[in-house]
């Protein structure tokens, strides 16, 4: 199956000033420009072969910036949470808020007031994530490189799918503005192969003739 890099938008004004940015088209600061920038210095060591973005503002911003050769194809399905009444609002009130606690601890029982559940939030996002997957891999074969950019939450849910992790745990991983993270699926298991980071992307072509493999390597192996 292909590998997919997890690209997080970069920061945004709403980030910058501690709001819940949710749906609304908020664009990129200053901040966000430049790592989106440098986000593209480290994918273009890398041929890929589809950019699917979510379709905010924020996300096509940052690929168009990071990419701005690339076709991008927009997927609803990579779209933000739907935070409902909690868009807008700051952080810093949020957390007085009765559903924060169950956002913390208890995710996947958390239904955004006039908003979408977290439940179903995973759900879709992994179910886009897997469907891409396996039309690239159908297209491009197992060894290709895809990009997938979109929301902290969304990449969060993502990976814990890719980890066997309850989505009650995905507030353990960190997926911060412009991190990538790299999943690669196999037909019986995906490999975490990075997590939240900005570093030399060029390891991940494979090498020649040599397929990704479902077994886990004993011992923790060589390395690529």
């Amino acid at each position: 199956m292909a590998t997919v890099l997890l690209l997080r938008h970069g920061r945004t004004t709403a980030n910058a000033s501690g709001e819940l940015a949710g749906r609304r088209p908020v664009d990129l600061d200053d901040a966000g420009v430049s790592q989106a920038e440098r986000a593209g210095e480290r994918l273009r060591q890398i041929p890929l072969k589809t950019v699917v973005s979510s379709p905010l503002l924020r996300c096509r911003r940052t690929v168009e910036l990071a990419l701005p050769d690339a076709e991008i194809v927009e997927d609803d399905g990579l779209t933000e949470c739907g935070y409902g009444d909690w868009e807008g609002k700051q952080l810093k009130d949020l957390a007085k808020d009765p559903l924060w606690p169950i956002v913390q601890a208890h995710p996947s029982a958390a239904v955004f007031p006039n908003g979408e559940a977290m439940a179903d939030m995973s759900a879709r996002a992994v179910a886009t994530v897997r469907r891409w997957d396996e039309k690239i891999t159908a297209e491009h074969g197992p060894d290709a490189l895809w990009l997938a950019c979109s929301h902290g939450d969304v990449i969060k849910a993502i990976l814990a799918d890719a980890l066997g992790l309850h989505l009650d745990q995905f507030q353990r991983i960190v997926a911060d503005p412009a991190s990538i993270s790299v999943v690669r699926y196999t037909p019986f298991r995906p490999f975490v192969v990075r997590v939240n980071e900005g570093g030399d992307l060029a390891s991940l072509v494979p090498p020649k003739n040599e397929t990704a493999a479902s077994d886990a390597a004993v011992g923790g192996g060589a390395g690529t």
